[in-house]
Parts: structure tokens; sequence; C-alpha cells
């Protein structure tokens, strides 16, 4: 499993990479909840139709600074993001907690 980096952020974050359209077109759907972030990637908009519960969405730039950060409740369809490449979802609450907000540089390492 791969580990997020979060500049200020003292400890690693487990991450899930969904590169395959298949794992991206699934992403959350079907579970009740996530340890840690996925992260999608190619992707600039997700959903939530189908979802058990809120997620955190983060769309970050091709050199994985956040863009945007919102909370999505299921049931919502989100619009793509200029300049997005990648999405990271993670339980709503989670970003916040892990200090992810626009302008955030990550950095993911294979672990």
């Amino acid at each position: 499993m791969a580990m997020l980096t979060v500049p200020g952020t003292p400890h690693p974050i487990p991450l899930e990479v969904a590169r395959s359209a298949r794992a991206r077109r699934r992403g959350l759907l079907g579970r009740d909840g996530i340890e840690g972030a996925l992260l999608l990637s190619p992707a600039s908009a997700v959903h939530t139709l189908g979802m058990r519960f809120a997620i955190d969405v983060a769309h970050l730039d091709r050199k994985l600074r956040v863009v945007a950060v919102r909370t999505m409740r299921p049931g919502r369809v989100g619009l793509p993001r200029a300049r997005a490449r990648h999405v990271l979802e993670a339980e709503a609450g989670a970003m916040e907690r892990w200090g992810i907000r626009p302008g955030a540089r990550l950095v993911v390492r294979d672990g």
C-alpha cells in the first residue's frame, strides 16, 4: 500500500491508488468506510451516487497540488475542476484533520 504525506502532518496516511478505469469507476462504492484515502488517477470529477457515507474530495493538479476541497453527501454529482488531473477521496472530515487544503502539495510514496 502507498502512503500519502501532507506538509505539516506528522504521520503518513495509508493510500490506495485506483489507476485502472475499472478501479476508478468503482471508487468507494459498496464500502462502509475507508482507512486512509483513495487516489483516483487520472480523474477530474467524481460522484457519490450509491455511496453509503459522505466523503471529502480533493481535486489535485498534475503536481499533486490541491486545487479544491469539498465534502459530498451520498447521491451527488460533482463537476469537473479546471486543472484537476487526480482526485483524492476520504471519509468526510478526514481532510480537515490532515490539513489538506487548497495550495498544499501532497507527496505519494510507495509503501
